[in-house]
């Protein structure tokens, strides 16, 4: 996951923390944010079509009507599980603009995070924002990570432009490839030793197109 910021419904809100189910009536007879983390993991070990609701169900030890009523649908759970992934480590591009520096080397930690947490643990590899929903059948859970990336990407993009407004639209091109590329090549088996050559070759190339060598 890179950096999320986007419109929900009518507000638009930067995720840095999961938002606490209002409840009503008696108390629900379950964790609802322990729910999330484990639906969270399920979903970056599987991915979003693999895991299907009677499962869900099982594993968080809720029934049909307690799932709906928390959240309204297992793509509203997905939606509630990406939000607390980015809330985490998981978030390389907020990781790297917390340590600071220019550009370039903001991108350089960035990348070198991805390497970090990509490879595979216990059972789950790459982002689940960037690969959570790859091949999925389901538009909205489709929906909700397209439009995660591209608030992404457009974050970057920004960011980007503080130093170098007129090539921005590139360089941001060059990392979140990089980025998607790391993400993928880790659900394949690729590991840390190999991302992290690669994120350092990505971050020197970047370096000589700011320089222009």
């Amino acid at each position: 996951m890179l950096y999320i910021h986007r419109e929900h419904r009518s507000r638009s809100f930067l995720v840095v923390a999961t938002e606490k189910l209002p409840t009503r009536g008696r108390p629900r007879s379950f964790d609802v944010e322990a729910a999330v983390d484990k639906a969270m993991r399920m979903f970056h070990a599987r991915g979003y079509d693999a895991v299907g609701v009677a499962e869900l169900g099982a594993e968080l030890g809720i029934k049909p009507p307690s799932f709906y009523a928390a959240f309204g649908s297992k793509a509203g759970l997905f939606e509630r599980a990406l939000e607390r992934y980015a809330a985490g480590e998981a978030n390389v591009f907020g990781y790297a603009r917390a340590i600071g520096g220019s550009v370039a080397d903001v991108i350089e930690a960035a990348l070198a995070r991805a390497a970090h947490i990509y490879p595979e643990r216990n059972g789950a590899a790459g982002c689940l924002v960037l690969d959570g929903t790859r091949n999925s059948t389901d538009p909205e859970a489709r929906a909700i990570t397209a439009a995660a990336k591209a608030a992404s990407r457009e974050a970057i993009r920004a960011f980007i432009a503080t130093e170098h407004p007129t090539r921005a639209g590139e360089l941001t091109a060059l990392a979140t490839i990089a980025l998607e590329g790391m993400s993928a090549a880790a659900r394949d088996g690729a590991d840390e030793a190999t991302l992290s050559g690669f994120a350092a070759n990505i971050a020197r190339a970047f370096r000589r197109e700011i320089s222009g060598r």
